[in-house]
C-alpha cells in the first residue's frame, strides 16, 4: 500500500472528513459540536432536551445564534 493513503498516527486508511453539518450545537466557550445537524428544529429540539445554560448553537459559518 502507498504512504500516501496511510495516516501517521495510525495506520489505518484515510478517510474523508465528515461533511460540514448547517447548525451545530456545542458547550459554552467550546469549540467541538456535540450535536450537528442541516436541520434547525432538530438542533432546537436536542437542545430543549438538555439542561438550559451549558450550550450555544452556532451556524455553519460559526456565528452565534442562540445560548440554551
Amino acid at each position: 500500500m502507498s504512504r500516501a493513503f496511510v495516516k501517521e498516527d495510525g495506520g489505518g486508511r484515510w478517510e474523508a472528513p465528515a461533511a460540514a453539518r448547517r447548525y451545530r450545537a456545542s458547550l459554552k466557550g467550546e469549540r467541538s459540536a456535540v450535536h450537528e445537524s442541516d436541520d434547525l428544529l432538530d438542533v432546537l429540539r436536542w437542545l430543549a432536551e438538555r439542561e438550559r445554560g451549558e450550550y450555544e448553537l452556532h451556524d455553519w459559518t460559526g456565528a452565534l445564534l442562540a445560548r440554551a
